[in-house]
């Protein structure tokens, strides 16, 4: 694949932005008209709680809950958006579905609500998958997700924080793996800009190289091509065309006087 098919598109920044402006809007509408959509979240192991693996990521308890959600969001969509856009919806929409799965088969009997479990999705799907590409951006951009986020790794054990859903953030992380084995990336491949980059390159069939030893001395010259002797006289002076020269008297002119 080639690098030009990371190419920025208006979907990169409109996805994101679209899903953040719906979990927004439903914050404000919950305290605009006080509603409880808590009760909406994913209720383990209840048939009431399943509604809860459709509307969980759009539900947050408070101001707090929903920034520090709304930012890790944005970055982690839009690299998503940008760098695997075939896989993108497909991520999403069964990263929410099997992710509440999980967290309703494996979740304590409380209401877990964030959208902090799709976060887990995201992180764990994009570094697998670029482990996985062996592709140097996408490498790259895996080391970069740990570097920012590897701290998040922690909040997939019991115990740690009792107040936050770490079913929830285990659920998701399980969820990005499992999605990076299924949806295969295309065949992410180098652009050489020389022959000797390449796996199949052969010195000995460079014709340049063959103009060095093993130890790197300049050997075996091209042999000088032999040039007939031209005479330069003959070169430039002579003519299959007959030449006239007419010799023609001066005369010169007396100057004029100015007065």
């Amino acid at each position: 694949m080639e690098e030009t098919h990371f190419q920025f598109r208006n979907r990169v920044v409109l996805l994101p932005l679209l899903f953040l402006l719906t979990i927004w809007v439903v914050y404000w509408l919950e305290i605009r008209f006080h509603f409880d959509f808590d009760r909406n979240g994913i209720l383990p192991r209840t048939l009431s709680g399943l509604q809860g693996i459709l509307f969980s990521p759009f539900i947050h308890s408070d101001l707090l809950h929903l920034y520090n959600n709304s930012l890790p969001l944005l970055v982690l969509l839009t690299a998503l958006s940008y760098f695997y856009p075939k896989q993108t919806l497909a991520v999403l929409c069964f990263g929410i579905l099997l992710s509440g799965v999980i967290t309703w088969v494996i979740g304590r009997p409380n209401y877990h609500i964030g959208a902090s479990g799709l976060i887990y999705v995201l992180v764990s799907f994009i570094f697998f998958k670029g482990i996985q590409t062996q592709y140097y951006r996408l490498v790259a951009l895996s080391l970069t997700v740990v570097l920012v986020y590897g701290g998040l790794i922690w909040y997939v054990f019991p115990e740690v924080d009792n107040t936050i859903s770490w079913e929830g953030h285990l659920a998701g992380f399980i969820t990005g793996f499992l999605l990076s084995i299924v949806f295969k990336a295309e065949e992410y491949q180098k652009i050489y800009k020389y022959d000797w980059e390449r796996p199949d390159y052969d010195p000995s069939q460079d014709k340049f190289m063959q103009r060095f030893d093993e130890k790197g001395n300049f050997v075996n010259p091209p042999k000088p091509e032999l040039e007939e002797e031209i005479d330069p006289i003959m070169a430039y002076f002579t003519s299959n065309l007959p030449i006239h020269y007419d010799c023609v008297p001066t005369q010169k002119k007396e100057p004029k006087q100015e007065s």
